[in-house]
């Protein structure tokens, strides 16, 4: 991460959600002494120097108000993964309820306080589009239609409620998180290390990607920026097809790119949650590029360079 961001981050009195994922632990690093809400109860003493860490159960009940009262800013990243496992009716529960009802229990938490946070900074996904196979799309566009669309909506209407108790809302729509150990290409580098890595179906749909350093970046300007609000796509100024990802993935992994992953292959192996698989999305950043937000990676080839190289 840029200095810049850890001397942002020294600055606020912050609190996180899902700070145990990739996400949540980088944005942690840049955090001067943040509160923790975590599911687990903590035994013990804390370490000198940790994170304090606050219990809470977010699918249960409100979030608790002594970790939440006098917070500059809230970051609110908690939520079932989407990417990991076969779509079963108990997995779409889990993803929907830790979202929705979640974030509408953190809201109620926020509505308690006598002194509430000032910010809030809401993870989102460019799942709020859908599939929407070469239109460009800006916050603007309206969302799409399916499970993963109106998980989102439904996300960030939550979310926004907490804009009548005088917080200032942001949702962070995240595009494809490019990171080591993490995201989307966890299970691919191992594959295409192999020289078994292809495209997936025609290739043609429209990847929406970013580096995490940039995603972490943004949720610290979201934080930062006094006139920020509403929705921001955190997904880098250049997207590109399956196609093109796969070939510059290859390249940078030196690795050949020639087993194409047909559709009803796909669907045999994921089932459902192939629709989030061959979704197109050719989502901009307009907000961030309009307020100047320097990206860190907004070409693939320098992103996917660095990740690689990563230990």
């Amino acid at each position: 991460m840029k200095p810049l961001n850890r001397l942002l981050g020294h600055q606020m009195n912050a609190l996180v959600t899902g700070a145990t994922g990739l996400i949540g632990r980088l944005l942690l690093d840049q955090l001067d002494q943040p509160t923790i809400l975590t599911r687990r109860a903590q035994s013990g003493a804390q370490a000198p120097g940790a994170p304090r860490t606050v219990t809470w159960r977010p699918e249960e009940e409100m979030a608790p108000t002594e970790a939440l009262e006098g917070c500059d800013v809230v970051f609110h990243l908690a939520g079932e993964p989407v990417a990991t496992g076969r779509w079963t009716k108990e997995k779409k529960r889990r993803i929907r309820d830790s979202r929705v009802i979640g974030t509408r229990h953190l809201v109620q938490g926020i509505a308690a306080c006598e002194r509430p946070p000032k910010v809030l900074i809401a993870a989102s996904a460019v799942g709020f589009y859908g599939d929407r196979g070469d239109e460009v799309l800006d916050e603007h566009s309206e969302p799409g239609s399916g499970f993963l669309p109106d998980v989102c909506r439904d996300w960030e209407r939550e979310a926004m409620a907490a804009e009548a108790h005088g917080v200032r809302v942001v949702c962070l729509r995240i595009g494809i998180v490019l990171a080591q150990g993490g995201g989307a290409l966890e299970q691919m580098i191992p594959i295409f290390r192999m020289g078994a890595g292809g495209k997936l179906g025609d290739g043609k749909q429209w990847m929406s990607w970013i580096h995490v350093d940039d995603v972490v970046g943004l949720l610290l300007w979201a934080a930062q920026s006094d006139g920020l609000e509403g929705s921001v796509n955190a997904v880098a100024p250049q997207p590109v097809t399956n196609a093109d990802f796969t070939n510059q993935l290859g390249e940078a992994l030196k690795r050949p790119t020639f087993m194409p992953v047909p559709r009803f292959g796909l669907h045999a192996l994921f089932g459902e949650k192939t629709s989030i698989i061959l979704a197109s999305q050719h989502v901009l950043p307009k907000v961030a590029q309009e307020a100047d937000y320097p990206f860190a990676y907004s070409d693939l080839k320098q992103a996917l360079s660095d990740v690689v190289s990563r230990p």
